[in-house]
């Protein structure tokens, strides 16, 4: 049996520009453009024909990009805004965790919001005072219940109002990207919470930019993009489309750029010379490659890469360095080496070849890089250098700071508590 079905529902929004803002009926009259005052510039599609049924006791995640439609579709579950078109059934009594204090008053108390917002879900007064110590406690508000919302942080807010929705007890229990603004030491307590809701059969539509939060508490996963069903199943799998297709916008962006300069790296205004050398060995084409061979420009850190040189020397030459560098956006080296530093001995070149650095695994935080490569004497002699010409971008779900990502483990002696 299905506690929430969505039959073929579309959203649309009319948008207005600033000339209709002010506008009367009596001057729209009287300049006898009425029906243009009253028309719409613009129609905006949020939701196109979506579909979708939650079983009851189930867990559903939305993912997509921000204007995919995540948060519409909530909220027409949630009653909050009507469909343009379609149906939407659900089974039970639904508690929203939409918007960031939505259904607060900022005036009035923390205590005298708690009530109000408890009748508003469905609570009669005596049932919130019997679960108003718990809702409190659990939002860690002991000491600011008894002031004015308006004074509260947004992690108090988002405190105060997870507490509400889930104390009320409710069958369907809707969640939007607000835990992204709750404190850290606060979000384990939400997500074990939901983790009880699920152990007790509750039905949860779950909205998130939080993917690895995503694959670990639902059941299934829509993948919304603009206003569209671009995937749903199984985690894992809706996940990983939705990395790919993020991969190939990016891709796409960067194909834009291609001809664009890279920053200099060095202090003051001027950049310095991008290409040097004479040539004797030329450097014609660098490509990127993953290491399944297929060119681009965006890596996840686990398909590593491979940089292909294509080079030509007119004359036999025995003494000869292949070299490469990799750059972050403020200039800092993350990593260089050459064929000299790892003892290979050049016996000649002559004539067309190629050159290919493989990188196994491309241990970097999220960012844009900018690559040197280059061939030259083992005495630094330079008969082409390529400076910062190419860039590529690490996409990764990691939230490493610095440069690069080191592999490592954490361990806890048994006094300490911790929970991953």
């Amino acid at each position: 049996m299905y506690a929430i079905e969505v039959d073929n529902v579309s959203r649309i929004y009319q948008k207005y520009s600033a000339r209709h803002r002010f506008q009367t009926f009596k001057s729209a009259l009287v300049k006898g453009d009425l029906i243009r005052s009253i028309k719409a510039d613009e129609l905006v599609t949020a939701l196109d024909g979506v579909s979708f049924n939650v079983e009851k006791g189930r867990t559903l995640g939305i993912i997509g990009e921000n204007g995919s439609g995540k948060s519409t579709m909530l909220k027409i579950v949630a009653g909050i805004t009507k469909p343009t078109s379609g149906r939407i059934t659900t089974s039970g009594k639904i508690s929203a965790l939409i918007e960031l204090g939505a259904g607060f008053h900022p005036e009035i108390t923390g205590r005298e919001n708690v009530f109000i917002n408890g009748i508003m879900l469905g609570l009669t007064k005596r049932e919130i005072s019997e679960k108003f110590d718990e809702i409190v406690s659990f939002a860690e508000l002991d000491d600011f219940i008894d002031a004015p919302v308006k004074t509260y942080s947004s992690g108090m807010y988002m405190r105060l109002g997870f507490s509400v929705a889930i104390n009320v007890n409710p069958d369907i229990l809707l969640i939007d990207e607000v835990l992204a603004v709750g404190d850290a030491s606060f979000i384990p307590k939400c997500l074990d919470r939901i983790d009880d809701f699920r152990r007790r059969k509750k039905t949860i539509l779950f909205v998130s930019h939080g993917l690895d939060t995503v694959e670990k508490i639902c059941d299934k996963v829509v993948f919304l993009k603009n206003g569209r069903i671009a995937a749903i199943g199984e985690p894992k799998r809706v996940v990983n489309a939705y990395l790919q297709d993020i991969a190939e916008k990016q891709e796409k962006a960067f194909e834009k750029k291609k001809g664009e300069k890279a920053p200099a790296r060095h202090m003051g205004d001027e950049r310095r010379e991008d290409r040097w050398g004479k040539r004797e060995i030329e450097i014609r084409k660098v490509t990127l490659r993953n290491l399944q061979g297929v060119e681009k420009h965006v890596f996840s850190p686990e398909e590593g890469l491979a940089i292909e040189m294509d080079v030509v020397s007119s004359a036999a030459i025995k003494d000869f360095v292949f070299g490469i560098g990799v750059y972050d956006s403020r200039g800092i080296s993350c990593y260089g080496t050459n064929t000299h530093i790892e003892d290979f001995k050049p016996l000649v070149i002559q004539g067309e070849g190629k050159v290919v650095c493989r990188i196994e695994k491309l241990s970097l935080i999220n960012g844009t890089y900018y690559l040197d490569v280059a061939v030259h004497k083992m005495d630094g002699y330079p008969y082409d250098y390529h400076r910062s010409l190419y860039s590529f971008l690490v996409s990764s779900t990691r939230k490493d700071v610095g440069i690069a990502h080191l592999p490592h483990a954490w361990s806890f002696s048994p006094a300490i508590e911790i929970k991953k």
